[in-house]
């Protein structure tokens, strides 16, 4: 794997520092928990299959919704509200902040909270975020999550065995993972989240959602 192949999978210290708390990259814990993550949703297909493996395996996961797919899908988001999952805020159209002037982006954030006002978490699409605008998602209610393992399941010249690499090469206590209930993912998801969830459960590891805990400050 490349320095740069590994810095997108798992995020140096060195850029995580620049996006310090109440920014979090991984959980404090003192026991043998991650939390799973899923970005892009709901797809119809794609995320019904995702939450019947999660309760395959007992697991729970922070679901990052794009809010013009909760406008597009309600039937599949009022499923996922249905379950012991949460949902979150990853944008309204998947944007780039860098992409919106200050008051589209938050206009953005906006319009996916009047259709999922109980958000707790905020994720930035694509990852991307400029500092000074963390202080303003807190005052709006939502909490940031970046991410500790992206699972990468959306890359295509990647195969589902590097994927499942990619998550069980670096995963250890507080961990938060990144997959994508996305059609771009789906070849690789479909394959790789069985086995990750197996895996990580053989390990001993339990999933929780990130509003499980009262997070006060990020580790690296």
């Amino acid at each position: 794997m490349s320095r740069i192949s590994f810095w997108i999978t798992k995020p140096p210290h060195f850029l995580r520092s620049v996006f310090p708390a109440p920014v979090v990259w991984r959980v404090p814990v003192d026991d043998r928990r991650v939390f799973l993550t899923f970005d892009d949703g709901p797809v119809p297909g794609v995320t019904p299959w995702v939450i019947n493996r999660l309760k395959q395996y007992n697991a729970l996961a922070t679901f990052f919704c794009v809010g013009d797919n909760v406008r597009k899908y309600p039937g599949v988001f009022s499923k996922l509200q249905s379950t012991d999952h949460e949902t979150g805020i990853h944008g309204f159209l998947h944007k780039p902040a860098h992409k919106l002037s200050r008051r589209d982006f938050y206009d953005d954030i906006r319009k996916s909270l009047e259709l999922n006002p109980y958000a707790r978490w905020y994720r930035p699409p694509h990852g991307l975020l400029l500092p000074w605008r963390v202080s303003r998602i807190r005052k709006m209610g939502l909490q940031t999550a970046m991410w500790d393992i992206l699972s990468r399941d959306y890359d295509r010249t990647l195969s589902p065995k590097d994927v499942i690499n990619n998550v069980l090469t670096n995963i250890r206590p507080g961990a938060i993972i990144v997959f994508h209930d996305s059609l771009k993912a789906w070849p690789n998801l479909k394959t790789a989240l069985p086995v990750v969830l197996s895996r990580i459960s053989e390990a001993g590891y339990q999933t929780d959602i990130l509003s499980s805990l009262n997070i006060k400050q990020t580790e690296l």
